[in-house]
């Protein structure tokens, strides 16, 4: 973690195996900061190539407390989950997975690309559920890329994948004020972002952004001040791709361990208890799952939770 300016905090990302060789940079959680708006885990994965043969498919998994929201800049996956839903993912689309009191699910190599070599490229995010939507229905909801609102703001290609900007909003259903950009700045661009939830963090993709006049380094997040804007630049020799996330404070600390969210310690370890039981459902078609790791099943206090896998 290093300072970019008295109001800008920059985190450096951790990698993370995820088994096959398949490694992420992790930016959230960090120890420095647990959460940016609802947002409480950030994973970058790619651009990596997949090989016929090569198998980093996600076996099944439960979740509770909290959504996914998977991002694809290039590539695709198959979400298959216990709620019945068959979703091939592709670029620019928004699938956001709410686990709600629990929901199981696969992330797999589609079976039209098993003989094919392509790039994957992409971002998931975690948005904890308000307290008072923990225990929801599971649901799923895939936004095709055509339905994503897009603009130019100031000379810049902008995408809404989430929440409200710009004067438009995206069709994505949220549980709290959430905030999630695709931000194309051309080579030389600036772009005043304004302050358009209470926290933003700004996550530059490809390419170094100056922030206020300060570089932030390709693959650091930059954490603005609590209900501040920032002034974006690229560099004059290349454009730059970043995205933008953040959104109301979350409404009170979060338990976090393994894949479990949620602001009662109590209901993680009941999770855990149900997983080890194979009690949370199970993904139609499939035989294998990622069993409950470690013994005994821990779960540290929410300042200081265990980081997720």
């Amino acid at each position: 973690m290093t300072d970019a300016t008295p109001t800008t905090r920059l985190l450096q990302p951790h990698d993370k195996d995820l088994g096959g060789g398949f490694n992420v940079r992790r930016l959230l959680p960090a120890a420095v900061r647990r959460s940016v708006g609802p947002f409480v885990f950030f994973d970058h994965f790619g651009p990596a190539t997949e090989q016929p043969g090569n198998s980093h498919d996600v076996r099944p998994h439960p979740h509770i407390g909290l959504a996914t929201v998977t991002y694809l800049f290039e590539g695709a996956m198959m979400h298959r989950d216990s709620i019945g839903s068959v979703q091939e993912i592709l670029p620019g689309a928004i699938n956001w997975m709410t686990s709600g009191r629990g929901i199981v699910h696969s992330e797999r190599k589609p079976e039209r690309l098993l003989a094919e070599s392509f790039v994957n490229h992409g971002l998931q995010l975690w948005a904890a559920l308000p307290q008072a939507h923990e225990e929801v229905e599971p649901s799923f909801e895939h936004t095709a890329s055509d339905a994503i609102p897009a603009l130019f703001e100031q000379g810049v290609g902008v995408r809404v994948l989430v929440g409200e900007a710009f004067g438009v909003r995206s069709p994505v259903t949220t549980f709290s004020q959430t905030v999630y950009l695709d931000i194309a700045l051309p080579a030389g661009a600036s772009f005043a972002l304004p302050a358009l939830a209470p926290e933003l963090a700004v996550y530059p993709i490809d390419g170094d952004v100056g922030i206020d006049g300060v570089v932030a380094p390709m693959h650091t997040m930059a954490v603005l001040a609590d209900g501040q804007g920032a002034n974006l630049t690229a560099p004059v020799t290349a454009p730059v791709r970043l995205v933008v996330i953040g959104g109301e404070p979350l409404d009170g600390p979060r338990y976090i361990t393994w894949n479990f969210v949620s602001s009662r310690r109590e209901r993680i370890l009941q999770a855990g208890e149900d997983w080890a039981a194979q009690r949370m459902g199970h993904v139609p078609g499939e035989t294998e799952f990622i069993p409950l790791p470690g013994k005994p099943f821990g779960v540290r206090e929410p300042d200081t939770g265990s980081t997720p896998t």
